[in-house]
């Protein structure tokens, strides 16, 4: 009998040890992260809201601001036929436009092949990409207030290159007016296509709401 009390008195000091190391083993919980503090919208997004808005209700004559004009979306399109016979150009207009957009462009390829240019369908001929949100008021904002005046002898943008339902296209000849390209790295000059997509219904709140946002148009 007492060896058997012996026995388990040791099973109980052995169990104590055994859960006292456990619990001196076991990782200190995390601290739980911190949350982040949202992103600051757009300088222009802001001031579309404060200033732009309330000067189209007025001038269009709107009785719901909800009825008032605003940006949709910005398509940057960048067509490439020299990368018919030289792909390498494909690589290095994909990364200036992804440095001028912010954002990683989608490669578009020929959606049939044509004998005459020696394109084969599938072919890599361009790139694009579509900005939504805060990238679009920051591009558009950039587009207008650094990159325009930068062209040289400019002297303003055609009022008139509305499709009739308020969207807009400017082409660009050059991709060197913005301020993040690096002049010394580009090894030929390519043009754009701008693409500004409105909720207007016609050119004339389309027009209305690029000038209140900076859209030098010429006089």
């Amino acid at each position: 009998m007492a060896e058997e009390k012996k026995e388990k008195k040791d099973k109980k000091e052995k169990k104590g040890k055994a859960s006292a190391e456990g619990q001196q083993a076991a990782p200190a919980e995390k601290a739980p992260p911190k949350p982040q503090e949202p992103a600051k919208p757009a300088r222009l997004r802001l001031r579309y809201a404060a200033e732009v808005l309330p000067a189209l209700v007025k001038e269009l004559g709107f009785t719901n601001p909800m009825q008032a004009p605003r940006l949709e979306k910005i398509v940057v399109n960048m067509g490439l036929g020299e990368a018919i016979n030289n792909g390498k150009i494909i690589d290095a207009s994909v990364e200036q436009l992804a440095s001028i957009t912010g954002q990683k462009p989608v490669v578009t390829k020929a959606r049939k092949s044509i004998a005459n240019f020696k394109l084969r369908q599938g072919q890599s001929i361009g790139a694009m990409v579509t900005l939504r949100g805060d990238r679009m008021y920051e591009f558009f904002d950039r587009l207008v207030s650094v990159a325009l005046p930068r062209v040289r002898d400019f002297k303003g943008v055609s009022p008139k290159a509305f499709d009739g339902k308020g969207n807009y296209t400017l082409g660009v000849r050059e991709q060197v007016i913005f301020p993040e390209i690096n002049y010394d790295k580009v090894e030929k000059i390519k043009g754009l296509n701008i693409t500004v997509v409105t909720t207007a219904r016609n050119d004339e709140e389309g027009r209305a709401l690029l000038r209140h946002l900076g859209m030098p148009f010429r006089q």
